[in-house]
């Protein structure tokens, strides 16, 4: 037996998460999501997953090129998630930030709290997602000071953590 979908949804809403800026390009052309659905895997070797809606552009983006980046958000970007957390998917979404590529070429958020450049190197379609782990190849760590953005039950908000 099985739950419904909103049922389901009403109780993740009660799991606080950091709220990130999924990215992929490939031929010239950069594609991007909000999530919050990431997480580590392994630390040896570095591993992370994404989940990303299997209609999305940047699903079929991140399966063609092989590579994302998780870009962590700091507390004061809560209007570039809400951008990249509409249904535009245009270049304009990384208008206005400055974005670097380190070793896959996926766009890397300059000022993200953490940065992780990832090679795909298994997907798994579950449900309306695609999971794809990614091998950690570069990646940009924060200084440590700066609060997250975080996201429950519908809204924004963060810590300090100190």
């Amino acid at each position: 037996m099985t739950i419904d979908s909103e049922t389901f949804k009403a109780g993740m809403r009660q799991l606080a998460a950091g709220v990130t800026v999924v990215t992929s390009a490939l031929n010239g052309e950069r594609s991007g999501l909000t999530a919050t659905s990431v997480c580590s895997v392994s630390a040896d070797p570095p591993t992370l997953l994404v989940c990303v809606n299997r209609h999305s552009r940047s699903n079929t983006m991140i399966a063609a090129a092989g590579c994302f980046a998780v870009n962590v958000l700091g507390a004061d970007d809560e209007a570039l998630s809400n951008r990249f957390a509409s249904s535009s998917e245009s270049e304009d979404r990384f208008r206005g930030h400055r974005w670097l590529a380190l070793e896959s070429g996926a766009p890397i958020l300059e000022d993200a709290l953490a940065a992780f450049d990832c090679r795909v190197v298994q997907q798994i379609e579950q449900g309306s997602h695609t999971i794809f782990i990614g091998s950690v190849v570069a990646a940009r760590p924060g200084d440590g000071h700066a609060a997250p953005l975080l996201y429950m039950r519908g809204g924004y908000g963060s810590f300090s953590g100190e």
